[in-house]
């Protein structure tokens, strides 16, 4: 797993043993950010979240490309001790919510930019999204993408589908926050 563009381009990531956390592949990522990329123009001036971070790599690779910071929300410890040697090879501060995701209260800021990637038998993609643009997490207008399994419909209240793509057994699902 390696960072696809910017300033760490082809840096390498770690990721935990075992199969409790699964990355997103070099090859789906590449295609979210192209989607990004295509209606962001640019992630200069950013607040990106990383919910479900894993290794970080959806963070750490906005981070790359000019976000100006990421906050990453994750709860497995070995997934956390992997997200913070991550950061510290990349030179990173990081600004991590070591918690579930469904315990994420009131925010504390909006966000331009919100990336998931779930373990794909929770089918959380509707339930976060609506929940945490209930609770302000999502600046008006921002984009959100949800990275599940193929056969997942994502199509939260209050959101309108920007594109979907599907890879193998995954599908990426890129929407628009209309609050």
């Amino acid at each position: 797993m390696r960072i696809i563009a910017g300033q760490w381009r082809g840096r390498t990531l770690k990721a935990p043993a075992g199969m409790e956390t699964r990355p997103s592949a070099d090859r789906t990522r590449e295609a979210l950010f192209s989607m990004l990329q295509s209606r962001l123009g640019s992630f200069e001036d950013l607040a990106i979240i990383d919910l479900f971070a894993g290794t970080g790599a959806l963070g750490l690779e906005a981070l790359s490309r000019g976000a100006a910071s990421c906050t990453f929300v994750e709860q497995d410890k070995a997934a956390l001790d992997v997200l913070r040697a991550n950061c510290t090879a990349l030179g990173v501060k990081p600004d991590i919510r070591a918690q579930a995701v469904n315990t994420l209260g009131p925010a504390p800021r909006a966000y331009d930019v919100m990336m998931m990637d779930p373990p794909y038998a929770m089918r959380a993609g509707v339930p976060t999204l609506e929940r945490l643009a209930r609770l302000g997490w999502l600046a008006a207008g921002a984009l959100a993408s949800v990275e599940g399994e193929r056969a997942e419909e994502v199509t939260p209240q209050g959101f309108e589908v920007e594109a979907e793509r599907q890879y193998g057994k995954a599908k990426v699902t890129l929407l628009r926050y209309l609050g």
